[in-house]
């Protein structure tokens, strides 16, 4: 890696540090990672997962991913939100997930309060758009990223959600899950894929 935060890998490929240790990491990095996301299911799924990593890497979510899906319904909020005692139940004795209680609870407490998301704002897509940062002229190198830290913006998201009841939504949590979601693109100077993940959100039509 160099001081800039930019790993060429094996592929001979121009990486952001954190995405070039493991194949599986490589291919979320180079497909997923950045680009900008509409959809509402998929943008739960990202929100829950980032609140499972808490204390946790996300290369260990990312392995257990198809797991958590298949025992989360694949994510869809009006069936996770009609989960029960017996699902809690289920998903602690799922190996193939996190079994955190705190965390399942959370998740299922989440689905429910996403539907009153949807009701004010018509799409929980709505929603975290409108706490999308002021885009940036140029992507960052690794010491200004890391000296710009937590987004004002992810702070605000965070406090609102919590105020809206729901949990395992701190700032870190949810200015990852901006990151991840394309809501700014924090790929770093002379990575590959940022020049990608800039074009498709100069493209990307806002929801509102």
């Amino acid at each position: 890696m160099t001081p800039s935060g930019i790993s060429v890998g094996p592929d001979g490929v121009a990486r952001c540090w954190w995405g070039d240790s493991d194949d599986l990491l490589r291919r979320y990095h180079d497909s997923e990672w950045g680009r900008p996301v509409d959809d509402d299911r998929r943008l739960f799924e990202k929100l829950v997962l980032e609140g499972f990593m808490s204390g946790l890497s996300w290369l260990t979510i990312l392995r257990k991913r198809e797991n958590f899906r298949a025992a989360f319904r694949n994510f869809d909020p009006k069936l996770v939100a009609r989960f029960g005692a017996r699902d809690v139940a289920r998903l602690m004795a799922d190996a193939g997930i996190v079994r955190n209680r705190a965390k399942i609870e959370a998740t299922i407490n989440n689905a429910r309060r996403h539907a009153e998301l949807v009701e004010e704002f018509g799409s929980f897509a709505a929603y975290a758009w409108g706490y999308e940062p002021k885009p940036r002229k140029r992507l960052l190198d690794q010491a200004a990223l890391t000296e710009r830290g937590v987004s004002e913006e992810a702070v605000s998201m965070s406090k609102d959600l919590r105020r809206r009841g729901w949990g395992f939504v701190g700032p870190t949590t949810v200015h990852s899950f901006m990151q991840a979601m394309g809501l700014v693109n924090d790929h770093l100077r002379g990575c590959e894929a940022g020049v990608e993940v800039e074009r498709l959100r100069l493209d990307f039509v806002r929801p509102r």
